[in-house]
Protein backbone atom coordinates (compact mmCIF):
# COMPACT_ATOMS: atom_id res chain seq x y z
CA UNK A 1 0.00 0.00 0.00
CA UNK A 2 1.33 3.21 -0.96
CA UNK A 3 1.32 5.93 2.55
CA UNK A 4 3.61 8.64 3.08
CA UNK A 5 5.31 9.27 6.76
CA UNK A 6 5.57 13.16 7.31
CA UNK A 7 6.01 15.92 10.08
CA UNK A 8 2.51 17.19 11.37
CA UNK A 9 1.78 20.54 11.00
CA UNK A 10 -0.81 22.87 11.96
CA UNK A 11 -3.32 22.07 9.43
CA UNK A 12 -3.45 18.46 10.77
CA UNK A 13 -4.49 19.50 14.17
CA UNK A 14 -7.91 18.69 13.07
CA UNK A 15 -7.33 15.13 11.73
CA UNK A 16 -5.34 14.38 14.93
CA UNK A 17 -8.28 15.15 17.29
CA UNK A 18 -10.12 13.05 14.41
CA UNK A 19 -8.34 10.07 15.32
CA UNK A 20 -8.65 10.63 19.03
CA UNK A 21 -11.69 11.10 19.34
CA UNK A 22 -12.59 7.34 18.28
CA UNK A 23 -10.04 6.42 21.04
CA UNK A 24 -13.49 7.37 23.24
CA UNK A 25 -11.26 9.25 25.75
CA UNK A 26 -10.87 12.21 24.68
CA UNK A 27 -10.22 15.48 27.25
CA UNK A 28 -7.92 17.06 24.04
CA UNK A 29 -9.86 19.20 21.59
CA UNK A 30 -8.43 20.69 18.17
CA UNK A 31 -7.51 23.96 19.62
CA UNK A 32 -5.83 22.15 22.06
CA UNK A 33 -3.43 20.59 19.69
CA UNK A 34 -2.97 23.78 17.78
CA UNK A 35 -2.20 25.50 21.28
CA UNK A 36 0.50 22.90 22.29
CA UNK A 37 2.35 21.16 19.52
CA UNK A 38 2.32 24.34 16.69
CA UNK A 39 3.24 27.20 18.98
CA UNK A 40 6.79 28.78 20.00
CA UNK A 41 7.67 26.32 22.32
CA UNK A 42 5.43 23.28 21.68
CA UNK A 43 4.63 20.46 24.38
CA UNK A 44 4.89 17.83 21.53
CA UNK A 45 5.85 17.18 18.00
CA UNK A 46 4.01 14.63 15.72
CA UNK A 47 4.38 12.60 12.51
CA UNK A 48 1.14 12.28 9.94
CA UNK A 49 0.57 8.68 8.09
CA UNK A 50 -1.18 10.03 4.62
CA UNK A 51 -2.35 8.07 1.61
CA UNK A 52 -3.19 9.71 -1.91
CA UNK A 53 -6.63 10.78 -2.77
CA UNK A 54 -7.08 7.49 -4.52
CA UNK A 55 -7.26 5.18 -1.00
CA UNK A 56 -8.62 7.76 1.33
CA UNK A 57 -11.23 6.57 3.48
CA UNK A 58 -14.91 5.77 2.76
CA UNK A 59 -15.49 9.20 5.10
CA UNK A 60 -12.82 10.86 2.44
CA UNK A 61 -9.65 11.62 4.73
CA UNK A 62 -6.44 10.75 3.69
CA UNK A 63 -4.48 11.30 7.12
CA UNK A 64 -5.12 7.50 8.54
CA UNK A 65 -2.50 7.29 11.23
CA UNK A 66 -0.41 9.83 13.47
CA UNK A 67 2.19 9.33 16.40
CA UNK A 68 3.05 11.85 19.02
CA UNK A 69 6.61 12.66 20.82
CA UNK A 70 8.05 14.76 22.92
CA UNK A 71 11.77 14.80 24.23
CA UNK A 72 12.56 14.01 27.56
CA UNK A 73 15.84 13.10 29.89
CA UNK A 74 16.44 10.17 31.57
CA UNK A 75 19.01 10.44 34.59
CA UNK A 76 20.22 6.97 34.11
CA UNK A 77 21.29 7.25 30.36
CA UNK A 78 20.47 10.60 28.98
CA UNK A 79 18.09 12.39 26.62
CA UNK A 80 15.56 10.14 25.23
CA UNK A 81 12.15 10.51 23.05
CA UNK A 82 8.59 9.67 24.96
CA UNK A 83 5.96 8.61 22.28
CA UNK A 84 2.89 9.68 23.72
CA UNK A 85 0.70 8.63 21.05
CA UNK A 86 0.55 6.06 17.96
CA UNK A 87 -2.76 5.65 15.84
CA UNK A 88 -3.68 3.81 12.85
CA UNK A 89 -6.94 3.76 11.62
CA UNK A 90 -8.31 -0.07 11.55
CA UNK A 91 -8.99 -0.18 8.02
CA UNK A 92 -4.99 0.21 7.38
CA UNK A 93 -3.62 -1.68 10.29
CA UNK A 94 -1.40 -4.69 8.86
CA UNK A 95 0.13 -2.74 6.20
CA UNK A 96 3.53 -1.38 7.54
CA UNK A 97 1.73 2.41 8.72
CA UNK A 98 2.24 1.53 12.28
CA UNK A 99 6.10 0.51 11.76
CA UNK A 100 6.56 3.03 9.40
CA UNK A 101 5.40 6.15 11.93
CA UNK A 102 7.37 4.24 14.44
CA UNK A 103 10.46 3.60 12.58
CA UNK A 104 10.39 7.77 11.96
CA UNK A 105 9.73 8.35 15.62
CA UNK A 106 13.25 6.36 16.49
CA UNK A 107 15.03 8.10 13.24
CA UNK A 108 13.99 11.20 15.05
CA UNK A 109 15.30 9.75 18.23
CA UNK A 110 18.38 8.93 17.09
CA UNK A 111 19.08 12.31 14.59
CA UNK A 112 18.55 13.85 18.44
CA UNK A 113 21.34 11.80 20.76
CA UNK A 114 18.34 9.63 22.24
CA UNK A 115 19.77 6.81 23.91
CA UNK A 116 16.06 5.53 24.61
CA UNK A 117 12.58 5.54 22.99
CA UNK A 118 10.05 5.30 25.43
CA UNK A 119 6.44 4.49 25.41
CA UNK A 120 3.37 2.74 27.27
CA UNK A 121 0.91 0.06 25.94
CA UNK A 122 -2.51 -0.34 27.54
CA UNK A 123 -2.82 -3.97 29.46
CA UNK A 124 -5.59 -5.16 27.09
CA UNK A 125 -4.07 -4.04 23.72
CA UNK A 126 -2.18 -7.64 23.08
CA UNK A 127 -2.10 -6.98 19.40
CA UNK A 128 0.03 -3.78 19.87
CA UNK A 129 2.03 -5.48 23.10
CA UNK A 130 3.12 -8.53 20.35
CA UNK A 131 4.33 -6.09 17.76
CA UNK A 132 6.46 -3.76 19.64
CA UNK A 133 7.79 -6.95 21.05
CA UNK A 134 8.62 -8.20 17.69
CA UNK A 135 10.17 -4.80 17.28
CA UNK A 136 12.97 -5.70 20.05
CA UNK A 137 11.22 -3.57 22.97
CA UNK A 138 10.66 -4.85 26.06
CA UNK A 139 8.81 -4.23 28.69
CA UNK A 140 10.40 -2.39 31.73
CA UNK A 141 7.71 -3.42 34.29
CA UNK A 142 8.68 -6.70 33.80
CA UNK A 143 12.74 -6.22 33.80
CA UNK A 144 13.01 -3.42 35.77
CA UNK A 145 10.23 -3.34 38.39
CA UNK A 146 9.27 0.33 36.99
CA UNK A 147 5.64 1.55 37.50
CA UNK A 148 4.08 3.96 35.79
CA UNK A 149 2.32 6.55 38.02
CA UNK A 150 -0.19 9.53 37.61
CA UNK A 151 -1.29 12.64 39.23
CA UNK A 152 -4.12 14.61 38.30
CA UNK A 153 -7.27 16.49 39.07
CA UNK A 154 -7.14 17.42 42.69
CA UNK A 155 -4.62 14.88 43.68
CA UNK A 156 -2.34 17.53 41.30
CA UNK A 157 -4.09 20.59 42.93
CA UNK A 158 -3.13 19.07 46.58
CA UNK A 159 0.27 18.42 45.84
CA UNK A 160 1.19 21.61 44.20
CA UNK A 161 0.00 22.82 47.62
CA UNK A 162 3.03 24.43 49.24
Amino acid sequence: MDFTIRAANLDDCKDIARMIVVSGHVHVRACDLEQDGFSKNPFFHGIIAEVPEQHKTKEGHTKIGYALYFYSYSSWSGRAIYMEDLYVMPEFRGKGVGKALMSKVAQLALAAGCHQLNFTVLDWNKPSMDFYLSQGCFDITATMGYHCLRCEGEALQHLAQP
